[in-house]
Parts: C-alpha cells; structure tokens; sequence
C-alpha cells in the first residue's frame, strides 16, 4: 500500500492527526458555504498552497500536485464557464482545488496508521447501527492510498504507449483497468492472509 506521507519536523507534521482531520472538515464546510466571490476563491487557493509549503513540500513537489490537478481545473472549470457563467466556474472550481490541496496537506503530514486510528474511534458510535469501525476506516484508508497507486498505474500506461507510437486517448482505459483489477486481486489476497478479508 503506498502513503503519501512525507516525514519532517514541521508544525504540522507535530499536530495530532485527529487535529487536522478536524480541521479540514471546518475548512471543508467553510469554504463550501460562505460566499467568496472570485477573489475569494482565489484567495482559498493561494492560502491551501501556502499550507503545502508550511508542510515543508519544496517547489516541485507543490507544481507536481497542481500538475496532478490540470484535468480538475480544466473540465469542471470548462463546464461551468460554458453552462453558468464566468464567476461561478472560478468560485467553485477553486473551492474542488482549495480542498483538495487542503486534504493532500492533512495525507502528507499524518501517518496512514495515525489516520487510521483516528477514524476508528470517530466510527465507533455507530456500531450501534451496525457500522463496523475497524472496517470502515480500513476501506477509506485503502481509497486514500489508491490514488497515488492509480496515478502510478496511469503513468505506465501512458509512458508504454508513447514508447510504442500509440496516440494517448480512450485506449488508456483498458490497460488501466486490468493494473487496477490485478492490484485489487493482490490487495484482497493480503488482507485474506492477515485475516482481514474472506
């Protein structure tokens, strides 16, 4: 399993990790109910990137994760420009990337098995419902450490089908699934032997 954690010494590698969960999700619900207009999406934007670099990333590791995010920006941006208007496709689109830097920040600085507790113990009361906790935040940490395997997996894809001469495009598709499928196959066979899956 891959984690984007990055060990450093920084304010907030030392915070708790519930901290910081915490704290996104007040930053989650502020920056998706209060009226910011263009220069206040903007201004979301800037302050998320300046956390990344309070989190110690360098400058190439801060234009990776905006280069991760071209196809975010330019399709959910595109839309909106096209089908609302101007202002609100700056708006919103820089809401989806604010949290999203916001949340690579919490990833990079927390320890998976840090998150993982902390998410444990916030399911817990809702076993009473039949939500098993220790389940849960299993499945949501393995979807967080998806994303990097996927972008991985996309890479080769793409990289093998320059190598050969073949024009990127909807052909990426099928190869990305079978990487994908086979590394679903390995992770279930890892957790059946450690007895966390049948």
């Amino acid at each position: 399993m891959i984690s984007l954690f990055r060990p450093g010494n920084t304010v907030l590698h030392r915070l708790p990790a519930g901290v910081k969960l915490c704290g996104l999700i007040v930053a989650a619900l502020a920056i998706s109910l209060a009226p910011l207009g263009v220069g206040g999406g903007l201004g979301v934007v800037f302050a998320a990137t300046a956390v990344l670099f309070l989190a110690g990333l360098g400058v190439r590791e801060v234009a990776g994760a905006w280069w991760r995010l071209r196809w975010v920006i330019l399709l959910l941006c595109g839309a909106l420009w096209v089908f609302v208007d101007a202002s609100t496709a700056v708006q919103n689109t820089s809401r989806v990337v604010g949290l999203i830097l916001l949340a690579e920040t919490v990833t990079r600085t927390t320890r998976m098995g840090d998150l993982l507790d902390v998410m444990e113990r916030s399911l817990r009361p809702f076993r009473r419902v039949g939500v098993n906790p220790e389940t849960a935040a299993l499945t949501i940490s393995l979807t967080i450490a998806m994303v990097p395997v996927l972008a991985g997996f996309l890479r080769q894809v793409r990289e093998a089908q320059h190598a050969r001469g073949v024009r990127l495009g909807p052909r990426v598709a099928l190869p990305l699934l079978v990487l994908a499928m086979r590394h679903a196959d390995d992770v279930g066979d890892a957790l059946a032997a450690r007895g966390l899956a049948r």
